[in-house]
């Protein structure tokens, strides 16, 4: 096997390479959406601008019309703030409008990669819980729909508020400023004192719900043999963990919030204050004291949101973050020119692999090769590595070192969407999806009747299907939970065999299968011999192995014999020890004289 910094090496060439190729699909969804933020930023201006028609109808009504006592002039001034509001709610709502389809651009240009990243990152690290990134993509849409980002649009038109007081005293300016400045100040310290807790508690509830589907995953034997309490202790200890640090996050948020508002009440006091002093000092008018009192309001709102804002800005950056991370460690495939179609010729060439995101080895040193239309089957014990190789040759683990090659071209010049079709696997652990028979048996592709109704009938499931509550429209529940064992691998092995794939992986087809079933096996497996499909044939059982062309013997990750059948019985045998009627007598004999074993030893063709 090659060393772990070897293995490092490689998988960090792999992936870097791959980087480099790669978009950077948040990036580019961020872009798409620039000009629709520019303009909502535009038209926040106006929103803002329009913003001071109160302010000013008050300062009017004040020094004006109350003094006048000019009716005409009254209504004048109300009709002009009156349309003003119209055009300003009208504003608001396109406003909306604008940040709500933005929000769903950016779902809409991510949501396919990160599916897609999702994937190939379950694939190489099985119990990393990558499934929460969807979730988090959701947070992040929620969050750009929501009344977050209308502060970051109304922030730059502060100034304009403050100008405003400025015109009306210098005093209210100087207290708007100062008001600004330290509910900003307030923000920053929000950000400081809860990004720690706000990431771990994150972090936390994602492990959290990564076990808690888990362990669910295994609710019968959770129930069966009364481990409900021991694994929910486990749970909630991890979702205690992640709530203090929830709790703790928002104690300090909470802080920051309160003395936010407390400072703008207070800061709307000094104003009122300040503008009655300088009234009584005939400085300003009692309007200009009321229209600064609302102005200064108004520029610090937005201040103040960002305050109250900040925790879902945080958890929204927080999962942006995550994903970019999950995005750039499993970046996209990258384009693939499309091959000809595969006749089946395999080639395996000095393959090495361990298991996903570990470091155990499991396949070292594997070479074989098959023409187009031979049948291998593969034999060897429990965890001799039977399923890994399964699992390299469809391309779901990728060799650490080594080639997979199909017509001659390596598994990674392949398109998936391409390849995939051109592939049958039946995997140990048969896992139907949410949805029809037929849908399953066609991978979900179009619903092609007699393709489905043939690849039933070789797999010998076909009167099985009719005799299901709706034939092969029934729906079968998530992971098909209202099959039986037995109905679930059956059609699994339609599945496998639709569409007339060049090369067909059977891993362990009759683990769950009775006498019909296994009869119904061999009679598809002799359908595929004519139809000269490659096929590579994983079992503990040597009764559907009569056929195969050659058999691979697996023990401990490396090829322990390869040959015919015949070849292989007659190694067997030769290896095997001798059984006599009557154990001979037992005799002291020197460690010269002691029996030497063959480096093959024997070979068990069932394991």
């Amino acid at each position: 096997m090659p060393g772990r910094d070897e293995r490092k090496g490689v998988i960090s060439i792999t992936i870097f390479a791959m980087s480099q190729r790669s978009k950077n699909i948040l990036f580019e969804a961020l872009s798409a959406t620039r000009a629709g933020y520019a303009s909502a930023i535009f038209f926040s201006f106006f929103i803002n601008l329009l913003a001071l028609v109160g302010p000013l109808y008050m300062l009017q009504i004040y020094d004006r019309v109350i003094t006048s006592r000019h009716v005409t002039t009254l209504v004048a001034l109300t009709v002009i703030a009156a349309v003003m509001l119209v055009v300003y709610g009208i504003l608001e709502k396109v406003r909306l409008m604008i940040l709500l389809r933005l929000g769903l651009l950016f779902d809409s240009k991510v949501r396919s990669s990160v599916f897609n990243t999702i994937a190939r990152g379950t694939l190489l690290e099985p119990t990393s819980g990558h499934a929460q990134a969807l979730r988090e993509l959701d947070g992040i849409r929620e969050f750009l729909t929501s009344s977050g980002p209308l502060v970051f649009c109304d922030v730059p038109w502060i100034p304009l508020f403050i100008v405003a007081c400025f015109i009306l005293h210098v005093w209210f300016g100087l207290i708007a400023i100062a008001g600004a400045g330290l509910i900003f100040a307030m923000a920053i310290g929000n950000e400081l004192f809860t990004r720690s807790h706000a990431k771990d508690a994150s972090r936390g509830n994602a492990a959290a719900a990564t076990y808690a589907t888990a362990t669910l995953r295994n609710a019968e034997v959770m129930h069966a043999m009364g481990m409900l309490e021991a694994l929910r202790q486990r749970w909630l200890a991890r979702q205690r963990w992640a709530l203090d640090r929830q709790a703790a996050a928002a104690a300090r948020s909470g802080t920051f919030i309160s003395a936010a508002k407390l400072v703008r009440t207070l800061l709307q006091v000094v104003i009122l204050g300040a503008g009655a002093y300088l009234a009584i000092e005939q400085e300003v008018s009692p309007g200009a004291m009321i229209a600064a009192s609302i102005i200064m309001g108004r520029a610090l709102a937005p201040v103040e949101s960002s305050v109250s804002n900040w925790g879902r800005f945080l958890s929204a950056r927080a999962a942006y973050e995550r994903i970019a991370t999950l995005l750039r460690i499993f970046p996209e495939e990258p384009l693939r020119m499309r091959l000809p179609a595969p006749r089946g010729e395999i080639s395996v060439e000095n393959v090495f692999a361990v298991t996903p995101g570990g470091k155990h080895g499991v396949l070292s040193n594997i070479s074989f090769s098959l023409r187009a239309g031979e049948v291998l089957g593969v034999i060897g014990p429990s965890a001799a590595g039977k399923s890994s190789l399964a699992r390299v040759l469809v391309g779901i683990w990728r060799p650490v070192k080594g080639k997979v090659r199909i017509d001659g071209s390596d598994l990674s010049h392949w398109s998936i969407d391409q390849l995939g079709p051109h592939i049958g696997y039946l995997p140990q652990d048969v896992e139907l999806f949410s949805g029809s028979v037929a849908e399953n048996i066609s991978r979900f592709g179009p619903l092609q009747e007699e393709k489905i109704v043939t690849a039933a009938i070789r797999a010998g499931v076909h009167q099985m299907v009719q005799r299901l509550p709706d034939g092969y429209d029934t729906q079968i529940g998530e992971g098909g939970h209202t099959l039986s064992g037995g109905q679930r691998q059956r059609i699994g092995l339609a599945r496998a065999l639709f569409g007339n794939p060049a090369l067909i992986v059977l891993d362990e087809p009759n683990a769950n299968l009775d006498a019909e079933g296994e009869a119904a096996l061999l009679a598809a497996l002799n359908e595929v011999r004519k139809n000269e499909q490659t096929v590579i044939l994983i079992t503990h059982k040597t009764s559907i192995l009569a056929d195969v062309d050659r058999i691979l013997v697996l023990k401990e990750g490396e090829i322990h014999a390869l040959g015919t059948v015949d070849e292989i019985i007659a190694i067997s045998e030769t290896a095997a020890p001798k059984v006599v009627s009557e154990p001979p007598a037992p005799k002291v004999v020197s460690e010269q004289a002691m029996p030497k074993v063959t480096p093959l030893g024997p070979i068990a063709l069932a394991g």
